[in-house]
């Protein structure tokens, strides 16, 4: 089968485009024909072993241990392991693959356990799905797993308009949110399409400064001092990160908490733990129409070097998708 392969790190020039073995699913497996995949920061990260200690965990000091990039994906099964039973062949289904499992989805086949996928909603193309699982679960986390959010709270979601922003903003409203969300200037429109109930341009305005008071704030790839986020939420608010620079991952690992005489705000890292049920969730908004995957591009596989550039030189407009055709 084909596959792109990451045999060193790197920029994207040091992809390659390979034939390697077709995988053979274990007895708890599938062997799912890929259709489509889509790029994540996770990948970016993987291939330039930035930060450093990606070299460390999950491994490859001096080269990649995992060379075969690639999380989401969507496809048809091929064949079915003896445990599995709530899958045949034939069956379309869309999920992804924790780094742990050594396996990357930017290849014609790749074997998922029965429980990292589900089955593809109908009312999508296999292009639309493969744009949602890692994006949408780490926003449902973001969300859902560090705050009971009550219909009418005010949350805000920074970095509104990238791939996990802009499934935050729809599962945010889905949970019955009133939605703040921090875009540049090219983006409030795409921004107030799928449902913001008000947009902020952050080159025009400081949403830290401006008196407003959030129940929660999500911060999508986030520079800024967490004290400045910390000035816009509410005394008993939450502040959760989701991904960003090592300072602010740091800063809020080490700072669980803010006290003071009339503030107990909470602070955490949106950790993403895989989970069937999740990604079932997930399937029903977009089933219903709840939340739509929004998609800058997609690439054939033989030119993901080019998409991957792409990725790093551009903020996209949500994700940008492989294609296996």
């Amino acid at each position: 089968m084909k596959a792109i392969v990451c045999p060193k790190y790197g920029s994207p020039d040091v992809l390659q485009l390979q034939e390697v073995a077709k995988p053979t699913p274990n007895d708890d497996e599938v062997l799912i024909r890929i259709h489509a995949a889509s790029i994540n920061s996770r990948d970016w990260r993987f291939m330039r072993a930035n930060p450093f200690f990606i070299r460390l965990v999950p491994g490859g000091f001096l080269a990649p241990k995992n060379k075969i990039l690639g999380a989401d994906l969507a496809g048809r099964v091929e064949a079915i392991g003896s445990n599995v039973k709530q899958f045949m062949p034939g069956d379309e289904v869309f999920g992804y693959l924790p780094s742990a499992t050594g396996r990357g989805t930017f290849a014609e086949y790749v074997c998922a356990n029965k429980n990292a996928i589900t089955l593809k909603p109908a009312n999508l193309t296999f292009e639309q799905a493969a744009a949602i699982p890692l994006a949408a679960l780490t926003a449902l986390h973001g969300l859902r797993n560090n705050v009971n959010i009550q219909p009418g709270q005010k949350v805000l979601i920074y970095g509104a308009s990238g791939g996990v922003g802009t499934f935050a903003v729809q599962i945010a409203k889905a949970l019955g949110a009133e939605v703040t969300a921090v875009c540049s200037t090219k983006n409030l429109d795409l921004v107030h399409s799928i449902g913001a109930d008000h947009v902020i341009d952050y080159r025009r305005e400081d949403f830290t400064r401006n008196g407003q008071q959030y129940d929660l704030i999500l911060a999508v790839n986030g520079y800024r001092p967490i004290s400045e986020y910390l000035r816009a939420l509410c005394p008993e608010g939450r502040y959760v990160v989701a991904g960003g620079s090592m300072l602010q991952l740091i800063q809020a690992a080490s700072t669980k908490k803010r006290f003071s005489k009339t503030r107990t705000q909470k602070i955490s890292i949106a950790s993403l733990v895989p989970s069937q049920e999740d990604l079932i969730f997930i399937k029903e908004l977009l089933e219903t129409g709840k939340i739509t995957p929004v998609i800058d591009g997609c690439y054939p596989l033989s030119k993901t070097a080019e998409a991957l550039q792409y990725f790093e030189k551009v903020h996209a407009k949500g994700k940008v998708v492989i294609t296996m055709g």
